[in-house]
Protein backbone atom coordinates (compact mmCIF):
# COMPACT_ATOMS: atom_id res chain seq x y z
CA UNK A 1 0.00 0.00 0.00
CA UNK A 2 1.15 3.52 -0.75
CA UNK A 3 0.50 6.79 1.02
CA UNK A 4 -2.30 8.90 -0.45
CA UNK A 5 -1.47 12.03 -2.41
CA UNK A 6 -2.35 14.69 0.14
CA UNK A 7 -1.97 17.37 -2.52
CA UNK A 8 -5.51 16.40 -3.47
CA UNK A 9 -6.67 18.13 -0.29
CA UNK A 10 -5.34 21.51 -1.48
CA UNK A 11 -4.80 23.17 1.92
CA UNK A 12 -4.46 26.92 2.24
CA UNK A 13 -1.25 27.11 4.24
CA UNK A 14 -0.40 29.41 5.90
CA UNK A 15 -3.88 30.50 6.90
CA UNK A 16 -4.57 34.26 6.92
CA UNK A 17 -4.40 36.54 9.94
CA UNK A 18 -7.00 39.29 10.28
CA UNK A 19 -7.12 42.17 12.74
CA UNK A 20 -10.56 43.04 14.09
CA UNK A 21 -11.59 46.22 15.84
CA UNK A 22 -13.50 45.22 18.96
CA UNK A 23 -14.11 47.76 21.70
CA UNK A 24 -14.17 45.06 24.37
CA UNK A 25 -10.45 44.64 23.75
CA UNK A 26 -9.63 48.14 22.53
CA UNK A 27 -10.74 49.81 25.76
CA UNK A 28 -8.09 47.78 27.57
CA UNK A 29 -5.40 48.65 25.04
CA UNK A 30 -5.36 45.14 23.57
CA UNK A 31 -5.28 44.25 19.85
CA UNK A 32 -7.20 41.21 18.70
CA UNK A 33 -6.09 39.18 15.69
CA UNK A 34 -7.91 36.19 14.25
CA UNK A 35 -5.77 33.38 12.85
CA UNK A 36 -8.27 32.03 10.32
CA UNK A 37 -7.40 28.36 10.37
CA UNK A 38 -11.05 27.72 9.55
CA UNK A 39 -10.12 28.69 5.98
CA UNK A 40 -7.40 26.04 5.54
CA UNK A 41 -9.73 23.60 3.78
CA UNK A 42 -13.50 23.46 3.14
CA UNK A 43 -13.88 19.99 4.70
CA UNK A 44 -10.78 19.42 6.86
CA UNK A 45 -11.00 22.64 8.80
CA UNK A 46 -8.10 24.20 10.66
CA UNK A 47 -6.41 22.01 13.22
CA UNK A 48 -8.25 18.97 11.84
CA UNK A 49 -6.21 19.18 8.64
CA UNK A 50 -2.98 19.80 10.51
CA UNK A 51 -3.53 16.81 12.80
CA UNK A 52 -4.88 14.40 10.21
CA UNK A 53 -2.45 15.03 7.35
CA UNK A 54 0.59 13.32 8.92
CA UNK A 55 -1.57 10.46 10.16
CA UNK A 56 -3.11 9.92 6.73
CA UNK A 57 0.38 9.70 5.29
CA UNK A 58 1.38 7.16 7.95
CA UNK A 59 -1.77 5.12 7.25
CA UNK A 60 -0.32 4.40 3.79
CA UNK A 61 -3.67 3.53 2.26
CA UNK A 62 -4.96 1.33 5.08
CA UNK A 63 -8.39 1.72 6.62
CA UNK A 64 -8.33 4.59 9.13
CA UNK A 65 -10.20 3.92 12.38
CA UNK A 66 -10.75 6.66 14.91
CA UNK A 67 -12.95 7.65 17.85
CA UNK A 68 -15.39 10.38 18.86
CA UNK A 69 -18.69 11.36 20.36
CA UNK A 70 -21.97 11.94 18.61
CA UNK A 71 -21.03 15.51 17.61
CA UNK A 72 -17.32 14.99 16.96
CA UNK A 73 -15.80 17.40 14.46
CA UNK A 74 -12.85 15.03 14.27
CA UNK A 75 -15.07 12.20 13.01
CA UNK A 76 -16.55 14.57 10.44
CA UNK A 77 -13.11 15.59 9.21
CA UNK A 78 -11.83 12.02 9.06
CA UNK A 79 -14.85 10.91 7.07
CA UNK A 80 -14.38 13.82 4.66
CA UNK A 81 -10.71 12.94 4.23
CA UNK A 82 -11.69 9.38 3.43
CA UNK A 83 -14.10 10.55 0.76
CA UNK A 84 -11.60 12.94 -0.79
CA UNK A 85 -8.69 10.49 -0.79
CA UNK A 86 -10.59 7.28 -1.46
CA UNK A 87 -9.69 5.79 1.93
CA UNK A 88 -11.92 3.54 3.99
CA UNK A 89 -12.76 5.01 7.38
CA UNK A 90 -14.37 3.60 10.53
CA UNK A 91 -15.71 5.82 13.29
CA UNK A 92 -16.01 4.29 16.78
CA UNK A 93 -18.78 6.31 18.41
CA UNK A 94 -19.21 6.70 22.16
CA UNK A 95 -22.66 5.50 23.26
CA UNK A 96 -24.14 2.13 22.29
CA UNK A 97 -27.62 3.57 22.76
CA UNK A 98 -27.08 5.79 19.72
CA UNK A 99 -27.15 2.76 17.47
CA UNK A 100 -30.92 2.49 17.98
CA UNK A 101 -31.65 6.14 17.24
CA UNK A 102 -31.79 8.13 14.01
CA UNK A 103 -28.39 9.57 13.18
CA UNK A 104 -27.92 13.20 14.12
CA UNK A 105 -26.77 15.60 11.36
CA UNK A 106 -23.10 15.20 12.31
CA UNK A 107 -23.11 11.39 12.18
CA UNK A 108 -25.32 11.44 9.11
CA UNK A 109 -22.66 13.47 7.34
CA UNK A 110 -20.00 10.96 8.40
CA UNK A 111 -22.07 8.12 6.97
CA UNK A 112 -22.75 10.07 3.76
CA UNK A 113 -18.98 10.50 3.34
CA UNK A 114 -18.56 6.73 3.52
CA UNK A 115 -17.52 6.29 7.15
CA UNK A 116 -18.67 3.03 8.73
CA UNK A 117 -19.97 3.80 12.21
CA UNK A 118 -19.36 1.36 15.07
CA UNK A 119 -21.10 2.17 18.36
CA UNK A 120 -19.68 1.06 21.72
CA UNK A 121 -20.97 1.47 25.25
CA UNK A 122 -19.52 4.27 27.33
CA UNK A 123 -17.75 2.00 29.80
CA UNK A 124 -15.88 0.24 27.00
CA UNK A 125 -15.09 3.57 25.34
CA UNK A 126 -13.42 4.85 28.52
CA UNK A 127 -11.07 1.84 28.48
CA UNK A 128 -9.99 2.16 24.86
CA UNK A 129 -6.39 2.86 25.89
CA UNK A 130 -6.18 -0.70 27.26
CA UNK A 131 -4.68 -2.98 24.60
CA UNK A 132 -7.22 -5.75 25.18
CA UNK A 133 -10.17 -3.37 24.90
CA UNK A 134 -8.79 -1.78 21.75
CA UNK A 135 -8.22 -5.19 20.17
CA UNK A 136 -11.81 -6.19 20.96
CA UNK A 137 -13.13 -2.98 19.39
CA UNK A 138 -11.07 -3.56 16.25
CA UNK A 139 -12.40 -7.12 15.97
CA UNK A 140 -15.96 -5.95 16.55
CA UNK A 141 -15.59 -3.31 13.87
CA UNK A 142 -14.05 -5.80 11.44
CA UNK A 143 -10.97 -3.60 11.17
CA UNK A 144 -8.14 -5.57 12.81
CA UNK A 145 -5.58 -4.19 10.34
CA UNK A 146 -6.73 -0.58 10.50
CA UNK A 147 -4.49 2.38 11.20
CA UNK A 148 -5.75 3.73 14.53
CA UNK A 149 -5.99 7.46 15.20
CA UNK A 150 -6.93 8.45 18.79
CA UNK A 151 -9.93 10.56 19.77
CA UNK A 152 -9.52 14.10 18.54
CA UNK A 153 -6.62 13.01 16.35
CA UNK A 154 -4.08 13.86 19.07
CA UNK A 155 -0.90 11.80 18.91
CA UNK A 156 2.78 12.53 18.31
CA UNK A 157 2.34 12.89 14.56
CA UNK A 158 -0.52 15.33 15.07
CA UNK A 159 1.51 17.37 17.56
CA UNK A 160 4.32 17.72 15.02
CA UNK A 161 1.74 18.70 12.40
CA UNK A 162 0.40 21.46 14.65
CA UNK A 163 3.86 22.81 15.37
CA UNK A 164 3.68 24.49 11.97
CA UNK A 165 0.73 26.53 13.24
CA UNK A 166 2.95 28.00 15.95
CA UNK A 167 5.74 28.61 13.47
CA UNK A 168 3.38 30.60 11.25
CA UNK A 169 2.59 32.87 14.21
CA UNK A 170 6.21 32.95 15.38
CA UNK A 171 6.87 35.06 12.30
CA UNK A 172 4.52 37.71 13.74
CA UNK A 173 6.78 39.63 16.10
CA UNK A 174 3.81 41.73 17.22
CA UNK A 175 1.93 38.72 18.66
CA UNK A 176 2.32 38.24 22.42
CA UNK A 177 -0.35 35.64 23.22
CA UNK A 178 -1.82 32.94 20.98
CA UNK A 179 -5.09 31.52 22.28
CA UNK A 180 -7.14 28.55 21.13
CA UNK A 181 -9.93 26.27 22.29
CA UNK A 182 -8.76 22.81 23.37
CA UNK A 183 -10.40 19.40 23.27
CA UNK A 184 -7.72 16.73 23.55
CA UNK A 185 -4.73 19.07 23.74
CA UNK A 186 -2.82 18.03 20.62
CA UNK A 187 -3.08 21.38 18.87
CA UNK A 188 -1.92 23.28 21.96
CA UNK A 189 1.01 20.88 22.45
CA UNK A 190 2.26 21.48 18.91
CA UNK A 191 1.39 25.17 18.69
CA UNK A 192 3.31 26.04 21.85
CA UNK A 193 6.39 24.25 20.55
CA UNK A 194 6.37 26.34 17.38
CA UNK A 195 6.00 29.78 18.96
CA UNK A 196 8.85 32.19 19.62
CA UNK A 197 10.58 32.61 22.99
CA UNK A 198 8.68 35.81 23.78
CA UNK A 199 5.27 34.38 22.89
CA UNK A 200 2.97 32.26 25.01
CA UNK A 201 0.08 29.96 24.22
CA UNK A 202 -3.19 29.98 26.13
CA UNK A 203 -5.59 27.06 25.94
CA UNK A 204 -9.31 27.31 26.72
CA UNK A 205 -10.57 23.75 27.40
CA UNK A 206 -14.07 22.99 26.13
CA UNK A 207 -14.48 19.99 28.45
CA UNK A 208 -14.72 20.21 32.21
CA UNK A 209 -12.55 18.18 34.52
CA UNK A 210 -9.22 19.98 34.76
CA UNK A 211 -7.32 17.00 33.34
CA UNK A 212 -5.94 18.56 30.17
CA UNK A 213 -2.67 19.94 31.54
CA UNK A 214 -1.35 16.43 32.19
CA UNK A 215 -2.46 15.33 28.72
CA UNK A 216 -0.64 18.21 27.01
CA UNK A 217 2.48 17.46 29.07
CA UNK A 218 2.29 13.80 28.00
CA UNK A 219 1.79 14.68 24.33
CA UNK A 220 4.82 16.98 24.36
CA UNK A 221 6.87 14.35 26.16
CA UNK A 222 6.08 11.78 23.47
CA UNK A 223 6.56 14.21 20.59
CA UNK A 224 9.58 16.21 21.76
CA UNK A 225 10.99 14.43 24.80
CA UNK A 226 9.79 17.09 27.24
CA UNK A 227 7.84 20.30 27.71
CA UNK A 228 8.20 22.85 24.91
CA UNK A 229 7.21 26.49 24.78
CA UNK A 230 5.33 28.64 27.24
CA UNK A 231 1.71 27.55 27.65
CA UNK A 232 -1.08 27.54 30.19
CA UNK A 233 -4.77 26.63 30.45
CA UNK A 234 -7.81 28.44 31.79
CA UNK A 235 -10.54 25.92 32.68
CA UNK A 236 -13.32 28.39 33.47
CA UNK A 237 -15.06 28.67 30.11
CA UNK A 238 -16.31 25.16 29.26
CA UNK A 239 -19.95 26.11 30.01
CA UNK A 240 -20.67 22.73 31.54
CA UNK A 241 -18.78 20.49 29.15
CA UNK A 242 -18.42 19.44 25.55
CA UNK A 243 -21.34 20.28 23.24
CA UNK A 244 -22.96 22.39 25.98
CA UNK A 245 -24.11 25.65 24.43
CA UNK A 246 -26.31 27.53 26.90
CA UNK A 247 -28.29 30.58 25.88
CA UNK A 248 -25.65 33.01 27.16
CA UNK A 249 -22.93 31.47 24.99
CA UNK A 250 -25.16 31.24 21.93
CA UNK A 251 -26.12 34.90 22.32
CA UNK A 252 -22.47 35.90 22.68
CA UNK A 253 -21.58 34.01 19.50
CA UNK A 254 -24.44 35.60 17.60
CA UNK A 255 -23.33 39.05 18.73
CA UNK A 256 -19.74 38.36 17.62
CA UNK A 257 -21.02 37.26 14.24
CA UNK A 258 -22.95 40.50 13.84
CA UNK A 259 -20.00 42.64 14.95
CA UNK A 260 -17.42 41.05 12.68
CA UNK A 261 -19.27 39.20 9.91
CA UNK A 262 -17.62 35.88 10.74
CA UNK A 263 -19.53 32.66 11.47
CA UNK A 264 -18.73 31.46 14.99
CA UNK A 265 -18.61 27.71 15.62
CA UNK A 266 -20.33 27.07 18.96
CA UNK A 267 -18.58 24.02 20.47
CA UNK A 268 -15.04 25.40 20.40
CA UNK A 269 -14.61 28.86 18.94
CA UNK A 270 -17.44 30.54 20.87
CA UNK A 271 -15.95 29.39 24.18
CA UNK A 272 -12.52 30.66 23.15
CA UNK A 273 -13.78 34.11 22.19
CA UNK A 274 -16.01 34.38 25.27
CA UNK A 275 -13.03 33.50 27.45
CA UNK A 276 -10.82 36.09 25.79
CA UNK A 277 -13.37 38.86 26.33
CA UNK A 278 -13.66 37.88 30.00
CA UNK A 279 -9.88 37.78 30.41
CA UNK A 280 -9.49 41.20 28.78
CA UNK A 281 -12.01 42.61 31.25
CA UNK A 282 -10.03 41.04 34.10
CA UNK A 283 -6.84 42.75 32.95
CA UNK A 284 -5.14 39.47 32.09
CA UNK A 285 -3.47 41.06 29.05
CA UNK A 286 -1.24 44.09 29.68
CA UNK A 287 -2.00 47.26 27.76
CA UNK A 288 -0.22 47.20 24.43
CA UNK A 289 -0.59 43.43 24.09
CA UNK A 290 -1.59 41.67 20.90
CA UNK A 291 -3.66 38.50 21.23
CA UNK A 292 -4.10 36.13 18.30
CA UNK A 293 -7.14 33.87 18.56
CA UNK A 294 -6.85 30.70 16.47
CA UNK A 295 -10.18 30.05 14.75
CA UNK A 296 -10.02 26.27 14.55
CA UNK A 297 -13.43 25.61 13.08
CA UNK A 298 -16.60 27.00 11.59
CA UNK A 299 -20.23 25.95 11.80
CA UNK A 300 -20.98 22.87 9.73
CA UNK A 301 -23.96 23.24 7.36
Amino acid sequence: MTSPDLAALRPRIPSPVEEVADGRFGRHGVRLLLKRDDLVHPDLIGNKWRKLAPNLTAAAGRTVLTFGGAYSNHLRATAAAGRLLGLRTVGVVRGQELADRPLNPSLSRCAADGMRLHFVDRSTYRRVSEPGTLAAILRGAGAEDAYVVPEGGSNSLAVHGCRALGEELRARADVDVVALACGTGGTLAGLAAGLGPDQRALGIPVLKGGFLSADVEALQERAFGGRRGSWSLDDRFHFGGYARVPTELDAFAGDFEQRHGMPVERLYVAKLLYGLVALADEGAFPRGSTVAAVITGRPFP
